[in-house]
């Protein structure tokens, strides 16, 4: 399996904008740039959307590693907050974290907190991000 994203970008860092897409077409020329980035411009940025994608690739495995229990939740919700910090080289994705809040009938703390750490560590994008991962996950039945 493969998948897509397009970027394309016009002008310096500062002065410059861009347009993201993906292959779906979710996402069709939508604004990026600087002030998006580093200030409240509208638009996106890449760290908010490498936050989508770690909550949606980390909920996803979640659900799997509590069907492999069989258990089936109700609801879950991931939020990813991915920390991009001025370090010695430049700039880098220093953090992310997640938290998460689910409501499970039937599944006990232990079962949960055992899942959703196995979630974490084998989701596809915690695996391809090389960055300190933190979880807060709370059951709230």
């Amino acid at each position: 399996m493969k998948r897509t994203g397009t970027a394309v970008w016009s002008g310096g860092l500062k002065d410059g904008n861009g347009k993201i897409s993906t292959e779906s077409g979710v996402l069709d020329n939508v604004q990026y740039g600087f002030h998006t980035r580093f200030e409240l411009g509208a638009g996106t940025n890449p760290e908010e959307l490498i936050g989508a994608a770690h909550a949606g690739c980390f909920t996803m495995a979640l659900a799997a590693q509590l069907g492999e229990a069989g258990i089936t939740p109700k609801s879950m919700m991931t939020t990813a907050t991915v920390t991009l910090d001025k370090v010695d080289d430049g700039f880098s994705i220093t953090e992310v974290h997640l938290n998460l809040v689910a409501n499970i009938p039937g599944a006990d703390q232990k079962t949960f907190e055992e899942a959703a750490l196995k979630a974490k560590l084998g989701c596809p994008v915690s695996k391809l991000l090389n960055t300190h991962i933190t979880l807060d996950a709370r059951l709230d039945n």
